[in-house]
């Protein structure tokens, strides 16, 4: 797995390509980067062409000034596929990577085939977003470990720290490693979060995942998501809370597998 930079208008983004088959492309959390995807990069390799990236703003690709827009974070990711002549491309995203993928969904549904929303949201009232001014400000004013502590508390179950230290151990470090202006940056696209009346336009098959535990996006916003989305299916992940994907990737890479095909 070999990173690259990948020269766009005004960002570069770090990229890896792994794998053959069709296309699917892996879209981060907030404060994470595109190591957040280990437990589904080989597996899915496998059987598919696998991108994984990593958000501006976040891990090694470049930070711009602020602050991002979800359709600016989206357009990178468009821009990213059409570089790597990519003309269509299973979406897998959790949290952030997953309002880029209903945005990129209704700005370019030419490139996007199945999605997976997972532990997301699709609106942001204005009590939320002042929470993330917050938390914005906090990162630039204090530097990221500060959040350290309140957001794995967030992102996983208090068993899983004991169970698996060295996972937990590396994804405090992604968070504490993200640049504290890329966070803040993607704080203020979060508050732009609005999709949840346009989703009923959207046709592409959609699956809707969740942590049963998930304090951060709790399963409410997920079915308001699957509800809108025609079609959509919805999971409930047991025993997992915000980053489903590391606390229980053995379930959540059967429902990839199940739903991808």
């Amino acid at each position: 797995m070999t990173p690259q930079r990948i020269h766009l208008d005004g960002v570069e983004l770090n990229a890896v390509v792994m794998g053959s088959g069709p296309w699917v492309t892996l879209s981060h959390s907030l404060g994470a980067d595109l190591n957040m995807w280990a437990p589904q990069l080989q597996f899915l390799a496998s059987r598919f062409t696998v991108l994984a990236y990593d958000i501006r703003g976040h891990g090694a690709s470049s930070v711009p000034p602020g602050p991002y827009t979800l359709e600016q974070l989206a357009d990178d990711a468009h821009a990213l596929l059409r570089h790597l002549k990519v003309q269509r491309t299973h979406w897998v995203g959790l949290s952030l990577g997953g309002m880029i993928g209903q945005v990129l969904a209704l700005r370019h549904p030419e490139v996007v085939d199945r999605v997976v929303i997972a532990d997301s949201n699709s609106q942001v009232p204005p009590a939320a977003q002042a929470m993330w001014a917050e938390r914005a400000a906090l990162a630039r004013s204090q530097g990221m470990g500060a959040l350290v502590e309140g957001t794995m508390g967030r992102w996983f179950t208090p068993a899983f720290a004991g169970r698996d230290p060295q996972t937990h151990a590396r994804i405090a470090a992604q968070l504490a490693a993200t640049p504290a202006e890329g966070y803040a940056a993607c704080c203020a696209a979060i508050c732009g979060l609005d999709t949840l009346d346009k989703l009923p336009r959207l046709r592409q098959p959609a699956l809707v995942m969740v942590g049963e535990e998930d304090q951060a996006t709790p399963i409410d916003m997920s079915r308001k998501i699957a509800a809108a989305w025609p079609g959509a299916e919805l999971v409930l992940l047991r025993d997992a809370a915000h980053l489903s994907n590391v606390e229980q990737p053995d379930a959540f890479n059967r429902e990839l597998q199940r739903f991808l095909g």
